[in-house]
């Protein structure tokens, strides 16, 4: 069965099946904080400064505490989209090419067409600007243009370039010197396969940021993994567990410090590399305030 007859096909119940925290993620809402199976969230439907938005993902439900509503994710959908049931089953069906497996989210109808990117140009990273964006980062631009691509993409029929790094579903996460953009599919993103150990980043700039501190790692002996979001730690956690050890380099803000010591407590192949940036969000920033990239670091020692 093609894909847009799949979608047409899908039923009211499993789309309310379908997860939320991925849902949101599509939708470009991360978490705040994370606390075992609760995701706490600013409001999609108001401004605020302190998370009231929770989802349990145990039981797949939301619950705004600021507005007292909460339910399942066609219940989101309809209030964020300011549609009738009929209406957004009708789009869910008809418009997008989804699958449940995918988990995609249905944009919000409103800023729908402006705010879609269009990618009109892939090619390797040669502008000057982006690369000189790529020096500042402490990133070698060498295993930048190994890993990652030039975009020239569209946005409400404006052009604009940006460095893109690939995803496992076929999407970019995009990287310019002023925004932070990624176009659908959103998607983890994997380097290598088979391997005893797995090493996961957050973002793809930390990522860089370690294959720049280790040019000379042997890749034959590792695999790598970027999350593009913590929402998709569950998404990643079988390909993750299929490793001998998994070592972790996330943010350390609240959300990633707190999906680590959840990670932890799963299963004692997890292991915390953060303490190496400590006192900085995430491994680019150490990189780039500490300037440690000329110092050699301990040599890593790869699981047999």
């Amino acid at each position: 069965m093609d894909m847009e007859n799949n979608n047409r096909n899908i039923s009211l119940q499993e789309i309310r099946e379908m997860d939320l925290v991925s849902y949101l993620a599509n939708l470009g809402h991360e978490p705040s904080k994370i606390r075992n199976n609760d995701f706490w969230y600013l409001s999609p439907f108001r401004k605020e400064t302190v998370p009231s938005f929770k989802v349990n993902r145990r039981i797949n439900r939301w619950y705004d505490h600021g507005i007292g509503k909460g339910g399942n994710l066609i219940d989101f959908a309809i209030l964020y989209q300011g549609c009738s049931i009929s209406e957004f089953i009708e789009g869910f069906r008809m418009e997008l090419p989804v699958t449940v497996s995918s988990k995609m989210a249905f944009p919000k109808k409103s800023h729908q067409h402006e705010n879609k990117i269009t990618l009109i140009q892939n090619s390797s990273l040669r502008s000057d600007h982006l690369i000189k964006y790529i020096q500042e980062r402490r990133i070698s631009v060498h295993l930048a243009d190994q890993y990652c691509r030039e975009l020239k993409y569209e946005i409400s029929g404006n052009s604009y370039l940006g460095i893109g790094f690939p995803n496992d579903g076929g999407g970019f996460e995009i990287r310019t010197p002023h925004y932070k953009l990624s176009n659908s599919p959103k998607d983890i993103s994997s380097v290598g396969i088979g391997h005893n150990e797995i090493l996961v980043f957050e973002g793809f700039m930390d990522f860089l940021t370690f294959r720049t501190l280790h040019p000379n790692l042997d890749e034959s002996k590792v695999d790598f993994m970027v999350l593009n979001s913590v929402s998709f730690f569950e998404r990643a956690r079988e390909k993750m567990e299929s490793h001998q050890q998994i070592s972790l380099y996330l943010d350390r803000d609240r959300a990633g410090t707190e999906l680590t010591r959840y990670a932890l407590s799963l299963d004692n192949r997890y292991r915390d590399q953060s303490a190496l940036y400590q006192n900085h969000k995430d491994l680019n920033d150490w990189a780039m305030n500490i300037g440690k990239l000329k110092i050699p670091l301990p040599a890593r020692r790869i699981s047999k």
